[in-house]
């Protein structure tokens, strides 16, 4: 073979030799990208969730400069309310009795906790979520604090439980109708069961035979009078900028999340000063 038939011949071999690293690199790099982008690695890390804050509360709250004349003007409004609205401590909680994550606040549910995630195991489950639903009806029966419970839509099965809480509120029973509708029975029952049927009155009454007269609570979900209390409610919350739930203020200080009361407290503390 000629000196220039060779060097051609290793010219050529040497260019196919190229051309194929080449696309090997192309192909490499096509597969990497797909893999990642299949498998959403970066969509896991981009919005990380706070250890305290429910992670449906990423939405930026509306910019509103709650004052305390805005809270205790609650205590004048037709809403559940416990107190005047003239102690040092003033607390709104802001829930749907079908939002997983109210549940998760109010402490009654043992079961949604793990669901939910490790944080908001609760401390008598070996966890260290202590939820701020337990603690604070504490405050108000320890006579420390004045509170005013509001319905916003935050999962989409809670009109009826709401209203039986409304009409519990009537007949003094508040807190125990409470206690049934947030607890694991009460989150299926508005979820899978009643889902705001409203000719289902009677199982919701039957449900909270123990804490309220049945026959009271049958006619007062019947008579359909808290049916605008719902959008009143709702109006009320979007007022304070509250855009999520649950939602909390303890005087004017927002939190907007199933926070754990731990990261709450001192809040509380300072105000009972």
């Amino acid at each position: 073979m000629t000196k220039q038939k060779y060097f051609m011949v290793s010219y050529q071999a040497l260019a196919f030799v190229g051309l194929l690293l080449l696309g090997t690199a192309f192909a490499a790099s096509f597969y990497f990208n797909k893999y990642n982008n299949g498998n959403n690695l970066t969509a896991k890390t981009d919005t990380p969730t706070t250890p305290t804050q429910a992670p449906v509360q990423q939405q930026a709250p509306a910019k509103v400069d709650v004052t305390m004349d805005m809270i205790k003007g609650l205590f004048s409004k037709d809403v559940v309310k416990f107190g005047n609205g003239d102690k040092k401590l003033l607390i709104v909680e802001v829930s749907d009795p079908s939002c997983p994550f109210c549940h998760v606040a109010g402490g009654m549910n043992t079961e949604i906790g793990a669901k939910m995630g490790q944080q908001f195991v609760l401390t008598s489950q070996g966890g260290t979520y202590v939820a701020p639903g337990t603690e604070i009806k504490k405050l108000v029966d320890q006579g420390k604090a004045d509170f005013v419970w509001l319905y916003k839509q935050g999962h989409g099965n809670g009109e009826m439980g709401t209203k039986a809480l409304y009409c519990a509120f009537e007949q003094g029973k508040f807190w125990q109708a409470n206690d049934l509708i947030m607890s694991a029975k009460g989150y299926d029952l508005l979820n899978n069961q009643i889902k705001n049927d409203t000719s289902k009155s009677q199982q919701m009454a039957d449900f909270l035979a123990s804490a309220v007269d049945t026959n009271k609570m049958i006619a007062c979900l019947n008579s359909g009078k808290y049916d605008s209390r719902l959008s009143a409610d709702a109006n009320i919350a979007q007022s304070l900028g509250v855009q999520g739930t649950p939602g909390f203020f303890l005087n004017t200080t927002n939190y907007a999340g199933a926070y754990n009361w731990n990261d709450m407290k001192s809040t509380a503390d300072a105000a009972l000063k």
